[in-house]
């Protein structure tokens, strides 16, 4: 069985047949994992207990016990998502240390359903990045190129599935950190409505924005996993009840009719790399033919979009990371004599040790915008713009089913190169931080690649708990796509 191009279903119904077993699957991405990471760096710590959990799925089927719709099926987890008695460091060094005592919900019901966590994956430090060059872990690099970055925040989860160094990865999107390495790295990602997946155990970044999603290798394998990790729970209120819907099985390339909106905004966008205009176009060209029909759509405020989320985001993770202190857990100052500090001095000591240049840089601008005398002219208009902003895309689907897009102004830049100039790596996410901000549904599938051969995605944003239509537009999308099936050559 080739499990480099295999899809989640084959295995596990190869696994539940008992034609391969559990264990030799993560044997196999063990091995892959062994001799890839070194030049990768995708992941930080591998699961020691990764065999044991495999043949205790072996075990099961042994038993005719049923072991759920990912038998077998090896997943990385990208280390911003707690996983019990595992290493959980949002690539930090002030939880370095840290090993949870429960897992996220999410993990906990990847493992329901028969899959096997092979290790935890590399990220932007709190997930706040756009390259994966932030890690106090190293920087991770994309395996069509290790001269380029993979993206971020969830650099490792896509360089992870790219390498295919796992069969599957889960990566979380506050900003467009799914969809954006996805594109890089030429896999598919997703991140669901907000709400649609559970919160808990994920460490908070911004927590009105955080999502937690797939980033595999198909749209079919995509689909397969929300169903696993979407759903209420009662850990996270803001769960939504909805029934989550058979994603894979309702699968289908049939888009004639389907409206899709262009959006005027982000037509003739001066910062277009050419090659993600040609990608875009040709898949436009590409749905047409498949008998879609496309309407050009106005959504004003998304050139507010990156100001809006950066100053909501940067605000959430101001108040989140507040709890990082070095009393009860995380790293702790190693300074001589902690004794003669006061309690504010002690906490200054540990924090600005054990945080990096970025995330004091996003802790601080968060600070200031909820400071006395400008928390209403920053925090709280940024606010009032982003019910706004929700307001214009639920006026616009009232008139298309789903709306195409670049995921990114560029291709994968080389690494170092943009890590100097802070806001040339946030313009980066001119087209994506709008569906968080608005809660709405969003993935990016491979489409085509650049002069350079580095991948490019394009992306398709639905309306609130319609992942269904992304999905099927995004099925059609895969079988035209020159993309399809290919992986990089790596080493």
């Amino acid at each position: 069985m080739d499990l480099i191009q295999a899809s989640f279903k084959q295995v596990s119904d190869a696994v539940k047949s008992k034609k391969i077993s559990a264990t030799e699957v993560t044997q196999f991405f063990l091995n892959r994992a062994e001799k890839l990471n070194p030049k990768l760096n995708a992941y930080i710590a591998m699961n020691e207990s990764a065999l044991n959990d495999a043949k205790a799925v072996d075990e099961k089927i042994a038993k005719n016990e049923n072991v759920g719709p990912l038998a077998g099926v090896s997943f990385g987890i990208k280390d911003l998502l707690c996983t019990k008695n595992l290493r959980t460091t949002a690539a930090s060094k002030i939880l370095s240390n840290f090993i949870p005592p429960y897992d996220a919900s999410v993990v906990a019901r990847l493992k329901s359903s028969g899959a096997i966590v092979l290790g935890k994956l590399n990220l932007d430090e709190f997930a706040m990045g756009s390259s994966n060059e932030t890690s106090f872990f190293g920087k991770c690099y994309n395996p069509w190129n290790t001269a380029y970055v993979p993206g971020g925040s969830s650099g490792g989860s896509a360089s992870a599935q790219a390498a295919r160094i796992a069969m599957g990865t889960i990566g979380t999107d506050t900003g467009g950190s799914i969809r954006q390495p996805a594109s890089f790295c030429g896999v598919v990602g997703i991140k669901p409505t907000y709400g649609r997946v559970s919160r808990y155990g994920i460490i908070a970044y911004a927590s009105s924005l955080d999502q937690a999603g797939p980033i595999v290798s198909s749209v079919e394998d995509a689909a397969l996993t929300l169903e696993v990790i979407c759903g209420h729970d009662d850990k996270d209120s803001t769960t939504s009840t909805k029934k989550v819907p058979e994603f894979s099985k309702n699968l289908n390339t049939n888009v004639k009719g389907m409206k899709i909106g262009l959006v005027k905004q982000y037509q003739n966008n001066d910062l277009l790399h050419p090659d993600i205009t040609k990608t875009y176009h040709a898949a436009i060209e590409e749905l047409k033919k498949a008998g879609a029909e496309f309407v050009e759509v106005s959504i004003p405020l998304t050139e507010f979009a990156v100001p809006m989320y950066y100053l909501i985001a940067a605000s959430e993770a101001s108040s989140n990371l507040a709890r990082y202190d070095g009393v009860k857990y995380g790293y702790r100052s190693e300074f001589k004599d902690l004794s003669s500090l006061s309690l504010d001095d002690f906490y200054a000591q540990t924090r600005g040790e054990g945080f990096g240049k970025e995330v004091k840089r996003r802790i601080m601008l968060g600070t200031y915008c909820l400071s006395s005398g400008y928390y209403d002219a920053y925090y709280n208009k940024a606010c009032q713009v982003r019910r706004l902003l929700r307001e214009q895309y639920l006026d616009v689907f009232k008139n298309c089913d789903a709306l195409l897009s670049p995921v990114t102004t560029s291709p994968a830049f080389k690494v170092g190169e943009r890590s100097a100039d802070p806001l040339k790596m946030y313009l980066n996410d001119i087209f994506t931080t709008s569906t968080n901000l608005a809660g709405l549904p969003g993935m990016s599938v491979p489409f085509g690649f650049s002069a350079e051969g580095m991948p490019i995605g394009v992306q398709l944003t639905g309306a609130h708990f319609e992942e269904q239509k992304i999905l099927n537009l995004a099925y059609t999308l895969e079988s035209m796509s020159s993309a399809k099936g290919r992986t990089p050559n790596v080493f």
